[in-house]
């Protein structure tokens, strides 16, 4: 074991040169070709090299028999993690369609987080959840055209899925369909590569960490973390389907578990079905929503867990688990312990003095002036640095969507905001207007604790999962993907008499409730949800863009058109139409990407997210596949995948014409469409059929037009700097945890000039008393820290940062000051980075 690990750790690079692959695409290919295939290729290869290489080679390849003999592992498993933080700047976010809702900051980073599971001789597999809105087309095109530039025909569409969480707090303009980049001035460069690199980075991770190990399975329910937000049209479902369930929306929870045979757990992924809605409109800080906090929340605890374990001293402790104290006392702290023990008035005068220690300390420690700083200066000072534990893979938790379509987290209910009264139930208004009809959240008024106590149930519930997951998946790894039109497909309905009739979608159009909103963000002027009719002079200003024909009329009833999108094609298609379909099968697992509004994923409500998922289990069962004769099938809906297309409903929901039925693009048949072709989909994959890819989506990219216009400088006041101090902390300042907020304000620049991926705009650094260094403990990606980023006038050069501090209960006493990074740019185009510091202060 001594020579392997040796050898490995000497040679590598030898073996990496022999083949220009990295070793553990060595092991891939291994595995996937067979034993003698490969061998054959390496030996050929080999005869060229070094005896030093052969040498290498020879126990490289031993190495892999080990593995293979030894491990009980039944498959191969990967995961990784990449920043996808969009521009913070003057982008319009994604998701309530507001111009008036453009960033300005961020309240934590945006990822990308993926797994990657194969059979040691089989198939991989690949699930991308992301931090965005909803998956785009456009983006899944571009990712998978890198992917098979660096890894040929391994990973393609057919069996990557890419899945986002639907928080409405991120960049938007990276979506090719005209209706979905409307309000972000048109296609926005910067928010697309965030995402393409991202995603790119965080599957290269994956595949270089694949390694041996074992996948484990839990479910549980989840009760208070979402509500139905249109009842009214959930209960014009069948009164015997409804009966089969307990809630009115969907309370289960499906976890995995990722454990490496050598690592052990080093990952978790789940689905529980809740709108990225915490987070309100009015809000501008960028922000991954509930789903997005509790994935931090679940990272956070493994880390701490680890370093506890092993006995590290922890350079942060989590910010948003509430009463979550430090384990380690430090011997002053214990010493206070056991003075409050013996001597209570004695305690008192001896914190005093440790206080006045502490400012004294702070005192010596001034705000430092703008400099000039390096790209890679808050990378490096970065809490969660890659760097850290570079020895092995870092734990990656991904908290998915699912059927959320008329899910809401905002679990108070809808009031009017002029009488605080319950909105009308039918058709959310308050005094016949839905402007005033808002869903209040568990932390009402405050959207931000909203999304923490949102995000923490959901941590919770799957901490729990996670801890006792014990169901371990077995089978085959297997995927199917098909490509269908959605503006045409023929639909065969079963009656309830036994015959059938063949009904078609529709091309896409959007109705006149799509423009009311939800309770989650209320549309403007009189447009009311369960509008059936429309009104004349909406009409009117519909027919100035396009008069839908009869026929699309008729197909679409009882919707009334505002917009007919899928005939709307200047300046190019306003909607999509092709969309993509794709099973992603780990044994009894079965995850089914639906596409939504861009071209890849939909929003489908409860009850259709309940009728798809029990006609695949169904279908499943009837397959005769061994594997799938005894215990349960698992059967997840992924949402917002490999694009977007909007809503689904049910037959009966759709007749309500409620937001969700008004956004259900391609008709009343829509959701029978999808039932239809998944379960083709799922028959052809249990039985080892091909399937046709069907009609190519087209790939806009080269259409995209943008009117956000540029940055063209930055500038500072006369004998001012980037990143000087304009509003300091006070002289002396001492502040409580728990309680406690600071704000400093630095002389910035435009956060468009370096998006500072896998970095940070804001730290607070803590100072540690014996070398006199300071030590990052919180960065723009924990929620206790706000950056925000504003300008005097709309198109001045001058910016400014105000870095929020709120000191969570388990802050360690100490002396502290926070730091901005930024990237300034000058009238010609060139950018040059910088950082400034407050003056110390003291946490108490």
């Amino acid at each position: 074991l001594f020579s392997f690990s040796f050898c490995t750790k000497y040679f590598s690079s030898s073996l990496r040169l022999l083949l220009e692959q990295s070793p553990l695409e060595i092991q891939v290919r291994y595995y996937k070709e067979g034993k003698a295939k490969w061998l054959r290729n390496l030996i050929t290869m080999m005869e060229r090299q070094s005896l030093m290489r052969l040498w290498s080679s020879f126990l490289y390849i031993s190495t892999l028999f080990w593995m293979q003999v030894h491990s009980h592992s039944e498959y191969l498993i990967g995961l990784g993690s990449y920043d996808i933080t969009g521009p913070a700047a003057d982008v319009n976010m994604m998701g309530y369609a507001d111009t008036a809702q453009v960033a300005s900051g961020i309240h934590f980073r945006l990822r990308a987080r993926t797994f990657i599971v194969s059979e040691p001789q089989g198939k991989p597999v690949v699930f991308v959840n992301i931090d965005a809105c909803m998956a785009s087309q456009i983006v899944t095109l571009k990712v998978i055209e890198r992917l098979k530039a660096r890894y040929g025909d391994l990973y393609t569409e057919k069996n990557v899925g890419i899945s986002g969480i639907h928080t409405h707090a991120g960049p938007g303009g990276y979506l090719q369909y005209v209706v979905y980049i409307v309000t972000s001035l048109g296609f926005v460069r910067q928010s697309f590569d965030a995402l393409v690199d991202g995603i790119e980075n965080s599957i290269i991770q994956a595949h270089e960490n694949l390694r041996p190990g074992s996948i484990f399975i839990s479910n549980g329910e989840l009760l208070d973390a979402g509500v139905n937000r249109s009842p009214s049209a959930y209960l014009n479902n069948p009164s015997e389907e409804r009966s089969e369930y307990k809630y009115d929306t969907d309370k289960e929870m499906t976890l995995l578990k990722f454990v490496d045979d050598q690592w052990g757990p080093v990952g978790s992924f789940n689905w529980f079905a809740t709108h990225g809605t915490s987070m309100s409109r009015t809000n501008s800080l960028i922000s991954g929503d509930n789903k997005g906090a509790a994935a931090r929340l679940m990272e956070d605890w493994f880390e701490q867990r680890e370093e506890l374990i092993s006995d590290e001293i922890p350079r942060r402790v989590s910010s948003i688990i509430r009463n979550h104290q430090d384990s380690r006392k430090t011997l002053s702290q214990l010493h206070i312990v056991c003075l409050m023990m013996k001597q209570e008035k004695k305690l008192s005068l001896f914190v005093s003095d440790a206080d006045e220690e502490l400012l004294e300390l702070a005192s010596y420690f001034e705000s430092q002036p703008g400099r000039a700083a390096t790209r890679v200066s808050s990378s490096a000072r970065r809490v969660r640095s890659p760097l850290r534990k570079a020895d092995k893979p870092g734990f990656v938790s991904a908290f998915c969507q699912t059927n959320c379509g008329d899910v809401s987290p905002n679990v108070l209910g809808a009031f009017c905001l002029d009488t605080g009264l319950p909105c009308d139930f039918n058709h959310s208004t308050c005094g016949g207007r839905n402007e005033l009809c808002y869903g209040r959240g568990p932390g009402y008024p405050d959207e931000f604790e909203s999304t923490r106590v949102i995000g923490e149930r959901q941590f919770k519930k799957a901490l729990d999962l996670f801890n006792k997951a014990s169901e371990e998946l077995q089978g085959k790894v297997d995927y199917r993907q098909v490509y269908v039109d959605f503006s045409q497909l023929n639909v065969t309905l079963t009656k309830k008499d036994g015959s059938s009739e063949v009904v078609r979608t529709c091309p896409a159009a959007m109705g006149f409730a799509f423009a009311a909103g939800t309770t989650d963000g209320p549309g403007a002027f009189d447009f009311t949800q369960g509008d059936d009719k429309g009104n004349p002079f909406w009409r009117m200003v519909r027919n100035a863009l396009k008069t839908p024909h009869k026929k699309q009329m008729d197909c679409h009833y009882p919707k009334p058109i505002l917009l007919d999108t899928g005939e709307m094609t200047k300046p190019y298609a306003w909607a999509p139409s092709i969309l993509s379909l794709q099973i992603l099968r780990i044994g009894k697992l079965f995850i089914l990407s639906v596409p939504g509004g861009s071209g890849g994923i939909c929003e489908f409500t409860t009850m259709a997210g309940r009728r798809l998922r029990d006609a695949v289990k169904t279908q499943l069962k009837s397959s005769g596949d061994k594997e799938l004769s005894g215990g349960e099938i698992h059967v997840v809906i992924a949402g917002l995948a490999n694009g977007y297309s909007q809503y689904v409903t049910t037959f009966e929901e759709y007749q309500v014409q409620r937001y969700e039925g008004a956004s259900t693009l391609f008709g009343p048949h829509t959701l029978t469409g999808y039932i239809q072709e998944f379960k083709k989909l799922s028959k052809s994959l249990v039985l080892g059929r091909t399937v046709q890819p069907g009609p190519q989506p087209p790939n806009l990219l080269d259409k995209q037009v943008s009117f956000l216009t540029p940055v063209v400088m930055d500038s500072t006041p006369g004998g001012d700097s980037f990143g000087d101090v304009i509003s300091d902390v006070p002289k002396n300042l001492s502040v409580k945890r728990g309680s406690d907020l600071v704000a400093v304000v630095f002389q910035s620049a435009c956060p468009r000039n370096d998006l500072l991926t896998e970095g940070t705009f804001a730290l607070v650094e803590r100072l540690e008393r014996e070398d006199k260094s300071w030590t990052p403990v919180y960065d723009d990606d924990d929620l206790c820290l706000r950056f925000k980023w504003s300008r005097p006038k709309r198109f001045s050069s001058r910016s400014q940062a105000t870095i929020e501090w709120r000191i969570p209960e388990s802050a360690s006493p100490g002396v502290y000051r926070i730091t901005h990074f930024g990237a300034a740019k000058r009238l010609f185009g060139s950018v040059q980075h910088f950082t400034g510091s407050s003056s110390a202060f003291v946490v108490t």
